[in-house]
């Protein structure tokens, strides 16, 4: 082992100080596989290395790493894999971050196993650059059976979108989906939701809104539909599925971290469930983000907590772009006497853009100009409104 370790260090020193850096990875590889292989395997493995090297793009380590599930003796199968990615528009980073993530495609027929299933894509709608993405992000796509797993997975995906328009429109952001096991995760998962008596039309809007809240493992999804029952949500209510995507987004410990931040400002468990109620997708916010707005509602505006709790939604918004260009304008009409300090502030931030200027803005346009300017600096530098 020391004898290992220490031609290991030598080599790489080598290695770093070479300029022919290509010939050196040959060297090298050959070298370190020979302490403790045959010959045959070692050219085996210098010549895949060097073909995920050269041709591929890959990183003298992620090359290493690969060849332990792809073996390159004839090039000719894997030049034609690198051509067919290139016909759907990878680039050469492309196919170097791909073949990292999935060399033993390298090894798989184009003609056979591979072109069939880039044409079912294709004739379901999925089409340039939106085929490249897909493939690029998900390429277990490309490893899966066409007949046991893409067509069926298409099949049950097209009852809940209807056309196929709509099921590209989905994919476009949930691109795991298309490889998710259906019979074990997402069906299951469906099933209990129906035997908790939550309606089709509110299942298919969760598998229209977040497709992957379906597809969390069976046993945390059943705990995840019990904490939102817990919470005070009835599954007929369109809420439901709301709070369950926001239950499943995060795990335990997360969940936990985020609700002890509110707890510091002193939140109370009745207070944050009143919160969770009112807004299911609050919790979405970072704990930096809920340390930055209470501290702010709390310490800098002198607001209750429990006065911020019952507007879950101004944690939704952005502190730079909303909350205190407006603060610092309402301010401006608080110093002229327009309006008095005991103004809800908490409605007012979370106020459209329309309805703040239709109540803050319009009514001084003639009686203060000054303070309209104000405005205007302000939405300026921060955007009040938006």
């Amino acid at each position: 082992m020391l004898r290992f370790s220490f031609i290991y260090k030598s080599l790489l020193q080598f290695y770093d100080r070479t300029i022919n850096s290509k010939s050196i990875r040959i060297r090298y590889i050959q070298t370190l596989t020979s302490l403790d292989s045959s010959p045959k395997s070692v050219d085996e493995q210098s010549s895949t290395v060097s073909y995920l090297v050269n041709s591929c793009g890959l990183s003298l380590n992620k090359a290493i790493s690969a060849s332990k599930y792809v073996k390159i003796g004839s090039t000719k199968r894997a030049d034609s894999v690198l051509e067919l990615l290139t016909t759907l528009g990878f680039t050469k980073s492309h196919i170097s971050i791909f073949i990292s993530g999935y060399p033993r495609i390298l090894n798989i027929d184009p003609d056979k196993i591979l072109k069939p299933k880039i044409e079912y894509l294709k004739s379901m709608g999925i089409l340039g650059p939106d085929l490249c993405r897909i493939v690029l992000v998900n390429g277990r796509i490309l490893l899966s059976s066409l007949q046991n797993h893409i067509i069926p997975t298409f099949d049950f995906l097209k009852g809940f979108f209807e056309t196929n328009e709509n099921l590209i429109c989905a994919l476009k952001p949930f691109r795991s989906v298309l490889t998710c096991n259906l019979p074990k995760v997402m069906m299951p998962n469906i099933a209990t939701l129906r035997a908790h008596g939550l309606p089709e039309l509110h299942i298919n809007r969760l598998m229209v809104l977040q497709p992957q809240a379906l597809m969390l493992r069976v046993d945390l999804f059943e705990e995840a539909v019990d904490k939102v029952k817990e919470m005070g949500f009835e599954p007929s209510s369109k809420l439901f599925i709301v709070a369950l995507r926001s239950v499943s987004a995060m795990s335990k410990v997360k969940w936990a971290q985020k609700k002890e931040v509110l707890m510091s400002f002193g939140w109370s468990e009745e207070i944050f469930n009143s919160a969770f109620r009112a807004q299911p997708m609050f919790m979405a916010t970072s704990e930096k983000k809920f340390r930055e707005c209470m501290n702010h509602f709390v310490n800098k505006l002198g607001l209750k907590p429990s006065n911020v709790a019952k507007c879950p939604n101004l944690f939704l918004c952005s502190l730079e772009r909303r909350i205190i260009p407006r603060y610092s304008y309402l301010q401006v009409l608080m110093s002229k006497g327009f309006i008095k300090r005991e103004e809800n502030l908490i409605w007012t931030f979370n106020m459209s853009y329309n309805n703040f200027e239709k109540k803050f803005v319009t009514p001084y346009k003639e009686k203060a100009p000054e303070v309209i300017k104000a405005y205007q600096r302000e939405m300026g530098f921060q955007g009040v409104g938006n």
